[in-house]
């Protein structure tokens, strides 16, 4: 099935609402339950929501320093150095990317900058790594986002906020503009 404007509706409701039940969901959207429940279902076998959980801050948890580490691997090692880095718990991320940067990117987290040089060099060891780059995240200026990407989808929707002003009508007697409660 295609992506349709349902779908752009509840994507929206979901980023910008996530805590609320599937039963508000609906209510606001102006579906059954049953409706959305089958969506939710079919965006999520799709692959278009990919988790439903709670996004974790690792400065909460200790680990204010971010840097993104490019690493140049040898020829046939790819797999190898990428499932060397599943074993780094201060690998957040990695992504096989092109261009004369390397052949991995990975979003690194650290306690400290001495820290972030620990990890730093055991990349630096690990088989068919050839060399690294970092690069220190001074502060973020766009945080991770989707809602914008969703609402581009369907520009003719708004995101839900529910019901609207009351509409105002012109009284007659004065031309003054009133509620038309």
């Amino acid at each position: 099935m295609p992506f349709d404007a349902l779908d752009a509706r509840i994507l929206r409701l979901l980023l910008d609402r996530p805590r609320t039940s599937v039963r508000e969901y609906a209510r606001i959207l102006g579906v059954a339950r049953g409706t959305l429940q089958a969506r939710l279902e079919r965006l999520e076998r799709d692959g278009v929501i990919v988790m439903a959980g709670p996004r974790v801050s690792p400065a909460a948890l200790g680990h204010p320093v971010l840097a993104f580490v490019r690493i140049e691997v040898a020829r046939g090692h790819l797999d190898d150095v990428a499932d060397a880095l599943a074993a780094v718990p201060e690998i957040v991320e990695a992504f096989s990317i092109t261009g004369s940067g390397g052949d991995l990117l990975t979003r690194v987290v650290a306690r400290d900058n001495g820290h972030l040089e620990g990890v730093i060099q055991r990349l630096g060891r690990l088989s068919g790594v050839v060399r690294t780059r970092t690069e220190i995240a001074l502060s973020e200026r766009v945080p991770h986002r989707v809602l914008p990407l969703v609402e581009s989808l369907s520009p003719d929707q708004g995101p839900e906020q529910g019901p609207g002003p009351e509409p105002e009508v012109q009284d007659p007697a004065d031309g003054a503009q009133r509620d038309a409660r």
